[in-house]
Formats: C-alpha cells, sequence, structure tokens
C-alpha cells in the first residue's frame, strides 16, 4: 500500500479539527472529560499532520519524538513552534488513557479528575497546536480548505 503523504497530512488536519470542534462543543456543555479526551485527539493530529508530510505517523497517541526526528525538514523560522507543539503533544498524551478509564486504581473516573480549569486549558491547547500547524503549512504551501 502507497501512501500519499499530502493526502494524509491534509486527512489529519481535517480529523484534528474534528476532533477540536467536539472538544469545544463538550466543554460548552460542562462534559470536562469529553473535552480533555477530544483535545488529546486535536493535538495528537495535528501532530501527525505535520509527521505525514515526511513520513508515516506511528500509532502512538505521543508522535512528539517522531515530530521533533523531523524538526531539521521543517521550517527553520518555525522549528521553535514545532518544538512546542512537540511539548504540547507529550503533555496530552497520557490523557488519552485517563480521560477515557480514569485512575482505576484510585477508584477515580474520568469525571472526577477534570475540573473546567482543566479542560479549558487542554482545549487552548489545542486551539493552540492548529495554529502551528496552520503556519507550518502556510509555510510549506500546504492548502487548507
Amino acid at each position: 500500500m502507497s501512501l500519499d503523504p499530502l493526502n494524509e497530512a491534509l486527512y489529519r488536519f481535517r480529523l484534528a479539527r474534528g476532533h477540536l470542534a467536539r472538544a469545544e462543543r463538550l466543554l460548552a456543555l460542562g462534559d470536562r472529560a469529553g473535552a480533555v479526551h477530544f483535545a488529546q485527539l486535536a493535538v495528537e493530529n495535528f501532530a501527525k499532520a505535520i509527521v505525514a508530510l515526511y513520513e508515516v505517523p506511528t500509532w502512538s497517541h505521543d508522535p512528539s519524538s517522531q515530530l521533533l526526528r523531523l524538526l531539521n525538514r521543517v521550517p527553520q523560522s518555525l522549528a521553535e513552534e514545532v518544538c512546542e507543539l512537540a511539548s504540547i503533544a507529550r503533555e496530552l498524551a497520557p490523557e488519552h488513557g485517563r480521560s477515557a478509564y480514569g485512575e482505576p486504581s484510585g477508584g477515580l473516573t474520568p469525571d472526577d479528575i477534570y475540573t473546567e480549569a482543566h479542560a479549558r486549558g487542554f482545549v487552548a491547547k489545542a486551539l493552540r497546536a492548529r495554529e502551528i500547524v496552520a503556519k507550518v503549512f502556510e509555510a510549506l504551501k500546504v492548502a487548507v480548505d
């Protein structure tokens, strides 16, 4: 099977935008755990959108190390922001499991874990991730709809 890097990158970007929109809707409804869950998925896929331009993204929920390995291939004027995206992805990756399963060893459900401040902060990080990827795509002349 062959993979078209541009199509994969655009797919990941569209997927991430959908997850971000869902996170924002859930936040507005007061579903903190749901907002965190979809913010994490948004960040993961925003990062994978950049990765996909250069290589096949891994199935990991934490694409930060793969993104950092490609740092010398992204526009150098945006390297610091790509590092920031990798940091956001690394920070939010553990929330994939926590937002779905909670902390079973402590008897905590996802709803027990997250405050509104947590959820708002994670959605803000997903918005920042979108901004960074949009800048990279613009620099590389990747057109998004």
